[in-house]
């Protein structure tokens, strides 16, 4: 008996040191990806002891979220910096000097950029710079010149402000040159970023193209006394670059380089997740270390798919929620109109959001969409009909590909591959609540006259394949609510759950 106490003793202090240490591990350590979903071409800037980060926001308006944070880890939303449509938003960069805040950026074969003189706006309307190409990158020399570098090697002047052009292009980077053998999608340079540290300015390309086979995308690195070149690449290329297709993370790139308040240096880039690529290219955060000849290298021992130990600073409390009353006076950040963002089309009531109906189908009608953040999930709303409207949930990739249940003033709808039918007719409901529920790539749909007892319809979709890789256009698989046709529609209570 006593031995056999003994024996539970010991095994219950094990699995007591074991809680522990698991404990310890989870205080200590970060798993990727910091941003989970679709947050591609990450641009950051610390600004005392706060970070600041902005997004790729193509075609979601209001566009260009600025995210805050205190230890690269947490972060909460701070405010879109871009309202007016001016095309689909590619990689921006976001800057602060002379106390103003700007981020450049390309869209509609043009860049533009916007202003502030506080991170939380208001941000000014875009301005067109004029200027093609794509991947704005600025930076300021040691006599307050201001320029900015693009995808194909060249830098042009600004003016003082930083609000136009203000001379010619020049040509000063090549690159570096990627192996023949190497299984890579496009040569593709993307992305310039310029810091300084030490004697040296630091430049940060992309190489290999953005997707394609997972070991395309890859961290480039060169240096120059100037920052107007020439350029000498780094003996340690690729700094970071998926070597295998059985890794977790595909198609590694587009870094931006900080400095934490304690003096450590750390990269923000993308990648696509292994089995999830329509949820687009997600946020991956991995420390550098500068070695004795002055180059930066990702350590030996980190791993982008392990454990890495945590940054320095504060974890700032975050209550974002994909989950939405819709009973806030504002629209909630998570929220984005595609193509379009028109103030007039929309009203927060006390009964929930109204939303006016448009176009002939899902496609032409500018849902509104969230980026969810799990592999599954289940997404409930309730609505009400008013018209010749239809109401939708939806999984939305672009205008020409969706899936989802509907319902208009008489039948419940499925919606697969755009492909849109009654599939449940005469249910003369103009008061229903639709559900969808992800597993993994499997999605099944359901509707409820009460919102307790639920019926799943016949038709589930399968949508592994609504990717960029398939389709381009470089989106994901979005989460929203359609409003089609005459009329309008009332939506209300929209629950968000992730599922292990």
């Amino acid at each position: 008996m006593k031995k056999t106490i003994l024996i539970v003793m010991f095994f219950l202090s094990f699995a007591t040191n074991a809680q522990q240490q698991s404990a310890k591990i989870n205080s200590e350590f970060y798993q990727n990806p910091i941003f989970a979903g679709d947050y591609p071409d990450p641009s950051i800037i610390r600004d005392g002891e706060e970070y600041y980060i902005v997004h790729s926001s193509f075609n979601y308006y209001p566009g260009l979220l600025i995210w805050s944070s205190k230890d690269l880890l947490n972060w909460k939303p701070v405010t879109h910096a871009l309202k007016k449509s001016v095309g689909s938003v590619w990689a921006p960069d976001l800057v602060k000097y002379n106390n103003t805040f700007y981020i450049y950026f390309p869209a509609n074969e043009t860049n533009y950029v916007v202003w502030a003189d506080a991170i939380n706006g208001p941000w000014s309307e875009p301005i067109d710079l004029k200027i093609g190409n794509i991947d704005p990158g600025h930076f300021v020399d040691e006599n307050g010149n201001r320029y900015l570098y693009f995808s194909n090697g060249n830098y042009v002047p600004l003016s003082k402000d930083g609000l136009s052009v203000a001379g010619d292009g020049k040509h000063v980077y090549d690159g570096w040159k990627i192996p023949k053998d190497w299984s890579i999608e496009c040569f593709c340079m993307e992305g310039p970023k310029i810091v300084k540290h030490g004697e040296y300015y630091y430049l940060t390309v992309a190489e290999g193209g953005t997707a394609g086979p997972a070991t395309s995308h890859m961290v480039i690195s060169a240096r120059s006394k100037s920052p107007l070149g020439p350029w000498e690449n780094s003996p340690y290329n690729p700094i970071i670059r998926t070597n295998e297709s059985s890794e977790k993370w595909w198609s590694k790139g587009h870094a931006t380089l900080i400095d934490d308040s304690n003096g450590k240096w750390w990269m923000v880039f993308h990648g696509y997740e292994k089995d999830f690529y329509n949820m687009g290219r997600q946020t991956l955060l991995q420390p550098l270390e500068w070695t004795s000849d002055g180059w930066y290298k990702t350590p030996e021992s980190i791993k982008t798919q392990e454990p890495i130990k945590k940054p320095a600073g504060q974890s700032i409390k975050n209550n974002f929620s994909l989950s939405d009353s819709f009973l806030s006076a504002e629209l909630k950040p998570q929220w984005q109109f595609f193509d379009e963002y028109n103030e007039n089309r929309f009203k927060l009531t006390e009964n929930g959001i109204v939303i006016k109906g448009k176009g002939n189908n899902i496609g032409d009608s500018s849902p509104l969409l969230c980026t969810p953040s799990n592999h599954s999930y289940t997404a409930q709303v309730e609505v009400t009909i008013e018209g010749s409207a239809t109401a939708g949930l939806i999984l939305f990739y672009d205008s020409k590909l969706y899936t989802g249940i509907a319902a208009d003033k008489e039948n419940v709808l499925a919606i697969l591959r755009s492909w849109q039918f009654s599939t449940q007719k005469g249910i003369n409901k103009r008061h229903l609540f639709l559900r969808l529920e992800k597993k993994e790539q499997l999605v099944n749909m359901f509707y409820s006259s009460d919102g307790k007892e639920w019926v799943k319809i016949e038709n589930s979709a399968e949508v592994s394949s609504f990717n960029h890789n398939v389709l381009s256009g470089f989106m994901s698989l979005r989460l929203g609510l359609s409003a089609v046709g005459e009329g309008q529609v009332t939506f209300k209570n929209f629950v968000y759950k992730p599922e292990k």
